[in-house]
């Protein structure tokens, strides 16, 4: 599964906070394999949204939707215990 785009205000929220690498690491795993360990990516509450997130980092998460294309788009970066 691919990655969309990322809009201009989440490449921010990355460029600001030091996380492109660590965010362009966890898009090639998530390109390979969206299950990846490392990934941790889970689906959130409640469940019937089919709103998804992975790790970027021990503190940060892209939060995800799942398109008709089987392609992931980023609806959210943000801290996980923010």
């Amino acid at each position: 599964m691919q990655i969309l785009p990322l809009k201009a205000s989440y490449k921010k929220i990355l460029s600001r906070n030091n996380l492109v690498g660590k965010f362009d690491k966890q898009k090639k795993l998530f390109g390979i394999n969206p299950q990846h360990p490392s990934l941790r990516t889970e689906k959130l509450l409640p469940r019937h949204l089919n709103i998804y997130s992975f790790r970027i980092d021990r503190k940060w998460r892209a939060i995800f939707i799942v398109t008709e294309d089987y392609e992931a788009e980023i609806i959210d970066i943000n801290l996980h215990y923010g």
